[in-house]
């Protein structure tokens, strides 16, 4: 029988395959993430003190780095039923059109009304926001992809969601924002004059675009000035990465049960909670000696937190007023160039992710955004999804990957993820279209200037 027969196109699971619980590879990882720290005291932030930002739950899973497994609540589980779970898919056309010997996986989790990833726990946040009784939440999103998936999870549970959109994002994509209207969330563009801190940070940058820094000192400047109320944040954030490892936890069930080891493990890098997701499993075999797996963290070239950041504390927001985490950074008043439409627009990285880089358990690299968009048109011409812009960074390195088997003659198994669709983000496709996309690489004093900038910790 030929391999085509043994391993379907789609790979899906079965009701009672599905992953009942959520895996923390912190509780593998020998060097612990540093813990957040106050910055009025440079002490690590307290359960009580982030309790004033975060929900109650979401703070106790935010700190803990013991427990390995926590057990998904039964109205998460069926509330993921209605899209979970999630395809993971053989590139058969794509790797026909490479004419490369690799095999190449992806796992699709564009396949729901936010369209991307982000939903996995955009749903357990609202959940527990609920359960704590609360009116509402606020949040930032970039290119929208996390306030969708928020937006919708709080009109599930009847909570208020209140969302700073970066200005960029919010001029061109007025089509995601309408979605999150339509879920009954407001949407304002940050930075804006609704907030102290984004007064202060317009006065500070006139014209500014914005960035995920300032949206993030924006929401929860309103979280804390609002009874009643408490911010949630879509990536970076520990407990966040423990919600996304559900991707993985169905990636690896499925590949186990058609005899499949991936020999290289991509993910786009942003913030880190797609990623950190995808591999967690495969991550804690790797923690835990039982087996070794390339991975890669893929990230833009003019936002390059890992390959060119500083793993050093650093606020996690440009207002500066939210607590410091040790991460690769770029410096939180770091925004990046306005012709950026790649997303992953963070200044820093996952304390979780970053530690494990540091530690050498995985590697990064950047890639330009025209190369970028290159990938993606090859991939939905042959594959048939319109990537996201950000799923489209780990793309290009599967191809990257795929084509240098080609030139070996290795049989690789390559395994991505394709966090979202891109069918929001036409007005980047159509400058890469048009030739009007350029590449921006921030230089090595600019990159210094932000770096002068980092706290003294």
């Amino acid at each position: 029988m030929s391999e085509a027969k043994k391993i379907p196109y789609k790979i899906y699971l079965e009701e009672n395959e599905m992953p009942k619980y959520w895996y923390n590879m912190r509780a593998d990882m020998k060097n612990k993430p540093a813990p957040l720290l106050n910055p009025g005291t440079l002490q690590p932030m307290t359960a009580q003190e982030l309790s004033a930002v975060f929900c109650d739950e979401l703070v106790k899973q935010e700190l803990d780095n013991d427990t390995r497994e926590y057990s998904i609540p039964q109205e998460i589980l069926d509330f993921y039923k209605m899209y979970r779970p999630s395809p993971l898919v053989r590139a058969y056309c794509l790797e026909k059109k490479l004419q490369t010997p690799a095999k190449i996986y992806y796992k699709f989790e564009g396949n729901n009304t936010s369209g991307s990833h982000k939903l996995n726990s955009a749903i357990a946040q609202a959940y527990y926001a609920k359960q704590q009784g609360l009116k509402g939440v606020t949040t930032e999103t970039g290119a929208g992809q996390w306030g969708t998936a928020l937006s919708m999870a709080c009109s599930y549970f009847e909570l208020d969601c209140k969302v700073y959109m970066v200005k960029v994002s919010y001029e061109q994509k007025p089509f995601r924002r309408e979605v999150m209207r339509t879920y009954g969330a407001s949407v304002v563009p940050s930075p804006s004059d609704t907030t102290e801190v984004g007064r202060k940070i317009l006065a500070k940058y006139p014209g500014t675009t914005g960035s995920l820094g300032c949206a993030i000192s924006e929401a929860v400047e309103v979280a804390l000035g609002n009874p009643g109320y408490r911010y949630v944040l879509g990536s970076v954030l520990n407990q966040v990465l423990l919600h996304q490892s559900v991707i993985g936890m169905e990636t690896k069930i499925a590949m186990d049960k058609y005899g499949i080891k991936p020999d290289i493990i991509i993910g786009c890098a942003g913030g880190g909670s797609n990623l950190g997701g995808l591999i967690a499993p495969f991550m804690g075999e790797k923690l835990r000696g039982e087996a070794d797996y390339q991975i890669i963290a893929i990230e833009p070239a003019s936002c390059p937190s890992l390959t060119r950041g500083k793993f050093a504390y650093d606020f996690c927001d440009t207002g500066m007023v939210c607590p410091m985490a040790k991460m690769y950074t770029l410096g939180s008043g770091f925004i990046p160039a306005p012709n950026h439409a790649g997303g992953l627009r963070y200044h820093g990285m996952s304390s979780t992710l970053s530690q494990l880089y540091h530690d050498g358990y995985m590697e990064a690299r950047s890639v330009e955004q025209t190369k970028v968009f290159q990938a993606a048109e090859e991939f939905a011409r042959v594959e048939g999804i319109l990537p996201a812009p950000e799923s489209s960074h780990a793309i290009r390195a599967a191809i990257d990957e795929a084509l240098k088997c080609k030139e070996t003659g290795e049989e690789k198994t390559i395994l991505f993820g394709l966090t979202g669709t891109g069918y929001f983000d036409m007005v980047a496709y159509e400058k890469f279209h048009d030739g009007l996309m350029t590449d921006y690489i921030p230089t090595d004093e600019e990159l210094q200037k932000s770096f002068d900038t980092l706290p003294k910790v």
